[in-house]
């Protein structure tokens, strides 16, 4: 079997602020902008990974949902209670310095961790925990 990542999706509160920040702070591609039914989808995704998309969904992107499951899962992410993303770097420390001085909300600074890594772990402007991953093994 030949199975392959295509997309994963995180769900944000502000599709333009968290345009802002996965374009202009992680330096990511915009890739599809699309609105459907009163939602909207940005799939953005590194220039070096053409084939695999992050998509920037409502909370709960789902017509059919209903309105205590909306306010649910808005109160979810809001507390920042959703998984994010990790994503390798070469240079977890500069990933680190211009992440943050963008404005970031820095969880973690740079680590060694027993597993293999060096990462850092901030939050997107919805409350996503993002982690920052380098290999200390290549």
């Amino acid at each position: 079997m030949d199975i392959k990542l295509s997309h994963c999706f995180i769900a944000v509160d502000d599709h333009d602020k968290a345009l802002a920040f996965y374009r202009d702070v992680l330096g990511l591609e915009v890739r599809n902008d699309v609105s459907f039914q009163g939602m909207r989808w940005l799939t953005v995704g590194s220039p070096a990974q053409p084939d695999v998309g992050v998509v920037l969904e409502p909370p709960l992107a789902d017509p059919g949902a209903s309105p205590a499951d909306r306010q649910a899962m808005a109160e979810l992410l809001a507390k920042g209670l959703l998984r994010g993303v990790n994503f390798s770097t070469e240079d977890c420390d500069a990933t680190f310095a211009r992440i943050r001085d963008a404005g970031g909300e820095v969880l973690q600074e740079p680590t060694d961790q027993p597993y293999g890594v060096r990462d850092c772990a901030f939050r997107d402007p919805a409350g996503n925990m993002l982690r920052f991953a380098q290999s200390r093994t290549a």
